[in-house]
């Protein structure tokens, strides 16, 4: 919840930004992604809580938790990077990075309970979407996103 609120801070005008900036015709609209990060940011929680829970297997929930609060912050930065700071390309590089966590993330949490890795898929497959439209937007938007 943290690192949604954290996120959210950067994201006040988001809504009023992404509309007015040049975007490809697969872009889909503001309001799609509040509804998908609260349904991702909810099985991201229910995956930390399943790992978290799971018994036995000390070092490697450690290294698991570890990862998935690392690539929380991460997310939480990504929004700063493009909606409040307008960093188009270092949210780029940011994202990718991103996408890196959240895969070691999910293969930590597979060598825990695979259900806890399952729930990051999505996940994973959302910020592989995001990663594309970051770059599109950002070579679209040279002025504002420099």
């Amino acid at each position: 919840m943290a690192a949604s609120a954290v996120g959210a801070l950067a994201s006040v005008n988001a809504r009023t930004f992404y509309a007015n900036l040049v975007r490809p015709e697969w872009a889909p609209p503001g309001w799609v992604f509040g509804p998908v990060w609260s349904t991702l940011f909810l099985s991201m929680a229910i995956a930390a809580w399943l790992v978290w829970r799971a018994p036995g297997q000390n070092n490697a929930r450690l290294l698991a938790l570890t990862l998935f609060i690392v690539q929380l912050v991460t997310n939480a930065l990504w929004s700063w990077l493009f909606f409040a700071w307008h960093l188009g390309g270092v949210a780029l590089a940011e994202v990718l990075l991103l996408w890196l966590l959240i895969a070691a993330t999910a293969f930590a949490f597979w060598r825990v309970t695979k259900v806890a890795a399952l729930l990051l898929l999505p996940y994973l497959a959302w910020v592989t979407f995001a990663s594309a439209l970051n770059y599109m937007l950002w070579r679209l938007n040279p002025v504002i996103l420099g």
